[in-house]
């Protein structure tokens, strides 16, 4: 039998010496037919290497598509996330204004009507003790009236 090894490395010899041959066409012949073989051999390599791969390391494609779409998916899901963001930054950001302007509005009226009232409530209390005060004998007429008494009851 033949060593695998062996014969993976005649064959890779084969494909370089076809590529040399390929340029060595192009070099000498029509360029349009060394282009044409040298196609040949490359796409004929390459599936060879496809090959060979796929006997040595089985999983290797696996592995490939699996990086390939994990990147796509954490580009897409990066995407996503900058996505929603803005789109959720600038709703909250258009409610956090409405709300502050409804709770403005709310609290210029609640706190004008709450002082509208304590001020009535004030007025009142003062009115009532500027009554009050003015019941209340002045400082001359106290006088007058402690002397009546003193004077009623020195006739007494």
């Amino acid at each position: 039998m033949l060593n695998p090894a062996r014969v993976d490395a005649v064959i890779d010899l084969a494909y370089g010496a076809l590529i040399i041959l390929s340029i060595g066409l192009i070099a000498t012949l029509d360029t349009t037919v060394g282009l044409a073989f040298g196609v040949g051999v490359f796409s004929s390599y390459v599936l060879h290497v496809v090959w060979k791969m796929a006997r040595f390391d089985p999983d290797w494609m696996t592995k490939a598509v699996e990086e390939t779409v994990e990147k796509q998916v954490e580009d897409v899901q990066t995407q996503v996330e900058e996505a929603v963001e803005q789109t959720v930054g600038e709703t909250v950001e258009e409610q956090v204004e409405d709300v502050q302007t409804q709770v403005e509005e709310t609290v210029e009226q609640t706190v004008g009507e709450t002082i509208e009232e304590q001020v009535e409530d004030v007025q009142t209390q003062v009115e009532a003790v500027s009554d009050r005060v003015d019941r209340r004998p002045r400082e001359d007429e106290v006088e007058e009236i402690i002397e009546e008494s003193v004077e009623d009851e020195s006739e007494t």
